[in-house]
């Protein structure tokens, strides 16, 4: 094999070719990512597995990843320009986050080289789905107090405890978990992350439903689940380590190299985010000075959102600063404004509507009233403006009780009087 790298331009040329002859168009389920009901999700599931299986058998897989795992090992460039060649295609959306990024991302960088080449290339064939086990029900935005246990037995390890907003964990294969292993030292020293199988005996998940009736974020229960020391990932107790790395990578999303999915595509079809302009146009606001002004301020955040993720996008692994809780932080924040200008445009429409009308109107009140997901989900807004301050900026840390003091000492939850 040459040790000449393709040319990104050649690439492309080969990847148009590929794409416009084994790919159909972009599907709704692509943009949405709603289903009506659990068959239609398991059926978009199956369709997502064998379009991943058919990049994977194209040569298209895995362009960033390491050859010895099945990957092409070329550059994010090469990934950038499948992704644009990839516009107005159909792609196995349900992949590309958290799959690939973070937890392929994260089982390349810490798994060891059995662990990667068992799971790596069954991710790029499309058999293994992955969900990320980070939240707890008591933790907050507190990743580091988690209370899930997993405590040494011989050769394996004993899991109990529980995770909460994993996103789709109901039809997932695998998932990453962070667990407490050692109480006796501070919080940040005493955790381990693990692999694990999602649907085996002792783990329990169970669906929650959000204001908007989705249900696919979840809740698991793990009850004295077996998990071998092989599927133990980097040292015990060093779990931490790996979580900031695993966070980093979360922040990115669809921005890492290791994803495919369209560049610039709008993830949600009009029916789930109408244009502002049809929305002032209903309104009949279209020719009001305030309406375009709210109209301009809309796009403006869009293209700076866009062109805020291609830069830092095209800087990761370069050796500068982590600016990815920049992107985190000005995503979250400038999706609830659009949100909030969305339904000021389309005023009382917005909030009561027919029943029999296009769902539009509808969708423009209830994105503004789950915008606020947007700052919650993936991290929240308020630990990337303290990744900002401290690690971007340089600032001091915020002072914190909890430093320097055994965990199992760490007050947990209201105090009794």
């Amino acid at each position: 094999m040459s040790d000449t790298i393709e040319p990104v331009e050649e690439f492309r040329l080969r990847a148009r070719a590929w794409i416009k002859e084994n790919l159909g168009p972009v599907q709704p389920c692509d943009l949405s990512q709603h289903c009506a009901n659990d068959e239609e999700e398991l059926e978009v599931v199956a369709r997502d597995r064998a379009l991943q299986r058919k990049i994977n058998d194209g040569g298209f897989a895995g362009i960033c990843m390491p050859l010895e795992y099945g990957g092409l090992a070329l550059t994010p460039e090469h990934n950038r320009a499948f992704n644009e060649e990839l516009s107005g295609h159909e792609y196995p959306s349900r992949f590309a986050v958290p799959t690939f990024n973070p937890c392929a991302s994260v089982l390349l960088e810490y798994a060891t080289s059995e662990q990667k080449a068992k799971h790596i290339p069954a991710i790029m064939r499309g058999e293994e789905v992955w969900v990320q086990l980070l939240s707890e029900p008591g933790g907050g935005s507190d990743v580091a107090g988690i209370t899930t246990s997993a405590v040494r037995d011989g050769d394996d390890w004993i899991l109990n405890g529980s995770k909460v907003w994993t996103s789709r964990a109901w039809w997932a294969d695998w998932g990453i978990i962070l667990a407490r292993t050692n109480w006796d030292v501070p919080k940040h020293k005493g955790m381990t992350v693990f692999i694990v199988p999602l649907h085996q005996p002792g783990v329990e998940i169970q669906r929650i439903e959000r204001l908007n009736g989705e249900s696919e974020a979840c809740q698991e229960f793990f009850t004295d689940v077996r998990i071998p020391d092989s599927d133990r990932m980097g040292e015990v107790d060093a779990g931490w380590t790996i979580g900031t790395r695993w966070m980093y990578h979360e922040r990115l999303g669809h921005n890492s190299p290791y994803v495919t999915s369209p560049v610039g595509l709008k993830r949600n079809t009009p029916q789930y985010e109408p244009s502002t302009v049809g929305i002032a146009r209903k309104s009949g606001r279209l020719d009001d000075p305030g309406a375009r002004e709210l109209i301009g301020e809309h796009r403006a955040l869009g293209i700076v959102t866009e062109q805020l993720q291609r830069r830092i996008a095209a800087g990761t692994g370069k050796g500068n600063v982590d600016l990815s809780s920049v992107d985190r932080l000005f995503r979250g924040v400038a999706r609830v404004r659009r949100s909030t200008i969305a339904f000021e445009l389309a005023g009382s429409s917005a909030s009561v509507w027919d029943e029999e009308e296009e769902s539009a109107t509808e969708a423009v009140g209830m994105n503004f009233l789950m915008r606020q997901v947007a700052c919650i989900g993936g991290g929240t807004t308020e630990i990337s403006r303290n990744v900002v301050a401290e690690r971007v900026l340089g600032m001091p840390r915020e002072a914190s009780g909890d430093r320097n003091v055994p965990f199992r000492d760490v007050p947990r939850g209201p105090k009794r009087g």
